[in-house]
């Protein structure tokens, strides 16, 4: 019995389908990719670190000002928001 045209590239099809699905899981989904910290786990380090989470609304310029100073900034940009209100609070007060 021989094949028609239609039955060929189903076999085709099946085979590319085959080789698709057996190829094997990146890191970033699979085992690899459990090395971070949950949420629950961060923010009970934040808190024994004594940090608090805090929003504001700021005109879209300052926080790209803010973002790339932050790069740049050791501590990243938690750290420099915390250094720049430090110095404006006390030269405030």
């Amino acid at each position: 019995m021989s094949m028609t045209k239609t039955d060929l590239e189903k076999n085709r099809g099946s085979k590319i389908n085959g080789k698709i699905g057996a190829g094997g899981i990146p890191d970033r989904f699979g085992a690899g990719a459990g090395g971070g910290v949950d949420k629950r786990e961060q923010r009970k380090l934040d808190q024994a670190a004594g940090l608090i989470p805090f929003a504001c609304k700021l005109p879209g310029d300052l926080v790209k000002q803010v973002q790339a100073q932050g790069l740049a900034h050791e501590g990243g940009i938690n750290a420099l928001v915390a250094e720049l209100l430090t110095k404006a609070l006390t030269t405030a007060a």
